[in-house]
């Protein structure tokens, strides 16, 4: 560790450096992030391309006391580092460890659990607006990129404080476009200026002489206006914002601290609300992530030298099994259309785009438009395909329910990382999409145990006629041979194994771990039935009565919520069918929140892993461990 980092243990330790001694100290930090990412995985890119810009919001702000509300939270390694957090960095994103996102149990510096996008200025106006309710002073600093920006939550509270009397600083960290040293050092210096005190109250003094000339003191404050407005757009791209009511800084070059400095502590003391540009490099200091930030946007462990992956697995992901097969159905079939919300290589996309680029729609980070503009698609005869994270489809359900499914239209949901993600936490697991899809009629949910069904599944949901949902997990696919993909019958499962003493419904990536607790029964002598359900809606119905009736013990296993899932459906089917002379058990994820761990990890603390339905299944049948 250099000497520098090792002395900082929160914010108020380097106030009192200078600039060159800040300067060490980004470069200190870039090195420790990526040596520690290198062995934890994270997201690297990110957090690499703000550290000046972290360093001088500390600086500069009273923190916690004034509040920096981070949006999505995959850049806040420097400040978790320079907020006490250094000695613990290691265990980043590991079991116990700290997370890889802002958390409020965490430390106070995290003033806002964040893990999606889009919500940090929204936030911070209420943050805003509490203070001004209890009579207090402090600053509120809201940092959102400029992907994050296109989101409606922000937009709609952009649009909503520019008309408040309050003060707000908005840090736009632009990483998507350049800047050249000269523009950079001209606006640098023009803000000074335009930011400084005395060009402010000069500008309040002119207004107010020229306001009180009659008959001619408007005209002139509007011409005045008009000529500033025309002057600031030709070196200044902040129009937009002026005209929502901020004070618009920028752009100012992010990795320039001593500019960084000046401009915020006069952005500090201006009134009213104000959004500063400011542009950065994604990945900055690390050549390989400088070369492909999207490459390392997020990441497992890497080598260090070469930024290779250290994990390379021969089977395909099941991302790239869905978006290989959505490809080569697309080849056949002038319907399909591919949408995502700024996700085209989380989810397996990018080889669609290329081929397709004119039926490939990223919407960018805006889940409820990609939705709805997936439904009206769908009205012209096109079969859409709507490719994003379970728990980024949360944020779009009454899109799902009002605008698809209540007019029963025939878009298809690939719900990519569904069940535990593993090291991103409680924010990223998708272990809800049953639950909250099961609610919405018409709508068909669907969950593949291996590659070859998840091909299946596409293919019978783009010729299904209704809204489907397809969900399938992180992490690589097994069963994936070389055949045209099959329509399969909605509603129906599979028997995969047929015993006489007890019967596991399972569904997804539960179904092989539950083919192996069947075949070590029955090295004890115990004859277990397995079904694949395939479907969580509709039911199969006849299958589940039967085979439920057969063995009168039954364990339901799936890795969603136990709140409204596989287990809820088939324990309300056997009710109503009056079938209760059985003994049911159902595995499911506890009803709580789950924090970063192994995939495994986690599903053995949820009890839904092989552990969990051998003791399951002895207990049922009364045997003792």
């Amino acid at each position: 560790m250099k000497k520098l980092l090792t002395q900082i243990n929160s914010p108020a330790d380097i106030k009192n450096l200078d600039i060159a001694e800040l300067n060490a100290l980004c470069a200190e930090i870039r090195e420790l992030i990526i040596q520690t990412v290198a062995q934890t995985g994270g997201h690297l890119a990110p957090s690499l391309g703000v550290v000046e810009m972290t360093v001088a919001l500390h600086y500069v702000y009273n923190t916690p006391i004034d509040k920096i509300v981070w949006d999505v939270g995959h850049q806040t390694y420097a400040h978790k580092i320079i907020t006490g957090r250094r000695h613990r960095f290691h265990t980043l994103r590991q079991p116990g460890g700290i997370s890889g996102f802002p958390k409020r149990e965490e430390s106070p510096y995290d003033t806002f659990n964040v893990g999606h996008s889009s919500t940090s200025i929204s936030a911070a106006t209420g943050m805003v607006e509490a203070m001004h309710l209890q009579g207090e002073a402090n600053r509120v600093v809201a940092v959102i990129g400029d992907g994050a920006l296109n989101s409606g939550i922000a937009l709609e509270a952009l649009n909503w404080f520019g008309s408040r009397p309050r003060n707000l600083n908005i840090v736009l960290n632009d990483n998507e476009m350049s800047i050249s040293p000269n523009v950079g050092a001209l606006s640098s210096y023009l803000n000074r200026i335009m930011t400084g005190q005395h060009t402010l109250t000069a500008r309040a003094g002119i207004k107010r002489v020229l306001s009180s000339i009659p008959h001619f003191g408007e005209g002139m404050v509007k011409l005045g206006k008009s000529l500033e407005v025309s002057v600031k757009n030709i070196v200044m791209p902040g129009s937009f914002f002026e005209d929502l009511g901020y004070t618009y800084v920028g752009p100012l070059d992010g990795h320039r601290l001593d500019n960084l400095i000046k401009n915020f502590e006069n952005i500090r003391e201006m009134p009213g609300p104000v959004l500063v540009h400011v542009i950065t490099q994604k990945g900055k200091g690390y050549k390989p992530s400088e070369k492909m930030p999207h490459k390392f946007h997020g990441v497992g462990a890497f080598d260090l030298a070469t930024g290779a992956s250290k994990t390379v697995s021969k089977l395909p992901s099941y991302s790239k099994v869905f978006g290989d097969t959505l490809t080569e159905i697309a080849r056949e079939d002038q319907r399909v259309v591919a949408i995502t919300a700024a996700m085209t290589d989380g989810t397996g996309l990018e080889g669609f785009a290329r081929e397709f680029p004119r039926r490939f729609f990223d919407v960018g980070i805006a889940e409820q438009h990609a939705v709805t503009f997936a439904g009206a698609l769908s009205l012209s005869g096109f079969r859409p395909i709507v490719a994003i994270y379970s728990s980024f489809l949360q944020r779009s359900y009454d899109q799902i329910l009002h605008d698809v499914c209540l007019q029963n239209l025939p878009v298809v949901f690939a719900l990519d990382r569904g069940g535990f993600v593993g090291d991103d936490g409680a924010t990223h697991h998708g272990v809800f999409d049953f639950s909250y899809l099961r609610t919405i009629p018409n709508i068909i949910i669907s969950a593949p145990k291996d590659g070859n069904e998840l091909r299946d599944l596409l293919y019978t949901a783009i010729n299904a006629g209704a809204p489907m949902s397809i969900r399938y997990p992180r992490g690589t696919a097994e069963g994936v041979t070389p055949r045209k993909p099959q329509r399969l019958a909605i509603g129906k499962g599979e028997v995969l194994l047929q015993g006489k003493d007890l019967t596991i419904f399972a569904i997804g990536a539960t179904v092989y771990p539950a083919l192996g607790v069947a075949q070590k029964l029955a090295e004890e002598g115990i004859a277990v039935s397995v079904i694949n359900c395939r479907f969580v809606k509709p039911l199969d119905a006849r299958l589940i009565k039967e085979w439920a009736g057969s063995t009168k013990r039954i364990i339901t296993v799936e890795e969603n919520s136990i709140v409204g899932g596989l287990g809820s459906a088939i324990a309300e089917l056997l009710m109503d069918a009056g079938i209760t002379d059985l003994r049911l058990k159902r595995l499911a994820i506890p009803d709580s929140f789950h924090h970063q761990a192994s995939q495994d990890e986690l599903k053995a603390t949820a009890g839904i892993d092989a552990t969990a339905m051998l003791s399951a299944a002895r207990e049922l049948l009364g045997i003792a461990k």
